[in-house]
């Protein structure tokens, strides 16, 4: 037999054999671990909050007529020595900071207060606080704007003409008020106010179909100086109609109004406590601009006036409205919405002096002019009648036009 074969058939076999019994012998090896899937890792509180902001600088003097005509609570720069005027100069901070709580922050660094200009004042600090998953239901707390006129709560950023309508926007100096108001919209409704909120939408932001809530009364930024509260509700809802969106609303207000030491002129004549009874109802029609829009509002009600026949600040009756007509024009990107406005109003503002009396009959027409996002230039002509009568000045009555223009920073 052949010495390569018997080898191969005596040696083989066990070399196999021992193969198989050393690898019995190795330790088995794991299975790779899988890779876990990455987790999701929460954010920093500080990274869900958005940071923005606008500011305006007007010229109101180009083409004046009368500069006796003004307006306090419309733009201190109106009329005799006013000039440049830095309007507004907002910073906004923003952030839905948990998935039922949202927070908002805007301080104006060109408000005036007394003969002080480019001071530094809170308009906004609030917080809603979400019920259910969705936040169709709300609680908002905090200083905000007072859920009543349509213009009111519409931001100056997206407004078209340069000031707010004497006959809403004396309900509330600066739109705003400390208290808590609970909202309720459903998710449909949300939506198409959340469309609306731009600068082309012109809408008035997402204060519910339904709001309800107590404030104190006495204006933002000013202490409580009685020992009630107003109450607020407002009833509308965003109406889709093709591509326009319709949305009606009905407000109403009423409370105590306390006009305190330091609104009223030596001398002049009132209650023993200075606090009248402060309310009002409200109709508002909005019809977005797409491209023909309209914005209408009228209000009835009573607050405190002064009557110059009887030297004193009295409860009296109070009506006037206003409506704004526009038409977007878009052209090579760039957004143009000529508008017109006409207002009336017969009745007091309880902010100014002596709950100074007022008789206005206005009428302006302009354009605003949107080259891009970050820039807009507004230029209004503007013809006023108006009568606005303290203890100082009893009779006083001034009519007159002026060319007014505005330069808008979206940042």
């Amino acid at each position: 037999m052949p010495v390569g074969h018997g080898f191969s058939r005596q040696v083989l076999p066990v070399i196999i054999a021992s193969l198989f019994s050393a690898a019995a012998e190795l330790p088995a090896q794991a299975t790779p671990p899988k890779a876990d899937a990455p987790k999701a890792v929460a954010k920093p509180w500080y990274e869900s909050f958005r940071i923005r902001g606008y500011g305006q600088i007007r010229y109101n003097r180009l083409g004046e007529t009368n500069d006796q005509l003004q307006c306090e609570q419309c733009d201190r720069s109106w009329g005799q020595n006013g000039g440049f005027f830095i309007r507004r100069a907002r910073l906004i901070v923003q952030g839905q900071i948990h998935p039922q709580v949202y927070i908002y922050l805007q301080p104006d660094f060109a408000s005036t207060v007394g003969t002080s200009g480019n001071v530094a004042q809170l308009r906004d600090w609030y917080v809603d606080v979400g019920i259910d998953q969705e936040n169709e239901f709300r609680f908002r707390v905090g200083q905000s704007k007072v859920p009543f006129s349509y213009e009111n709560m519409q931001s100056s950023s997206n407004r078209l003409p340069l000031d707010r309508a004497d006959a809403t926007n004396s309900a509330n100096a600066n739109e705003r008020d400390l208290g808590v108001f609970f909202m309720w919209a459903p998710k449909v409704a949300r939506a198409r106010l959340a469309e609306l909120t731009s600068n082309t939408g012109k809408g008035s932001g997402d204060y519910g179909v339904f709001a309800i809530g107590a404030f104190n009364g006495q204006t933002a930024n000013r202490a409580e100086a009685n020992d009630n509260q107003h109450v607020v509700a407002r009833l509308t809802y965003p109406i889709k109609l093709r591509s326009q969106i319709v949305e009606p609303a009905i407000a109403a207000y009423t409370g105590l109004y306390t006009v305190t030491a330091d609104q009223r002129s030596t001398g002049v004549k009132g209650r023993a406590d200075w606090t009248y009874r402060d309310e009002r109802v409200l109709a508002t029609l909005n019809v977005t601009p797409r491209p023909f829009g309209v914005l209408a509002e009228y209000n009835i009600g009573r607050g405190p006036e002064y009557n110059p026949a009887r030297d004193s600040i009295e409860t009296r009756s109070l009506r006037g409205g206003f409506m704004t007509a526009t038409y977007k024009v878009t052209r090579n990107k760039q957004v143009f919405f000529p508008f017109l406005r006409y207002q009336v109003y017969e009745g007091g503002k309880k902010q100014e002096r002596d709950a100074r009396s007022h008789s206005v009959n206005d009428i302006e027409f302009g354009v605003e002019w949107q080259p891009n996002p970050s820039f807009e230039l507004v230029t209004e002509w503007y013809h006023g009648d108006r009568r606005f009568e303290d203890r100082l000045k009893p009779r006083n009555r001034q009519r007159g036009s002026l060319f007014r223009i505005q330069a808008q920073f979206n940042y």
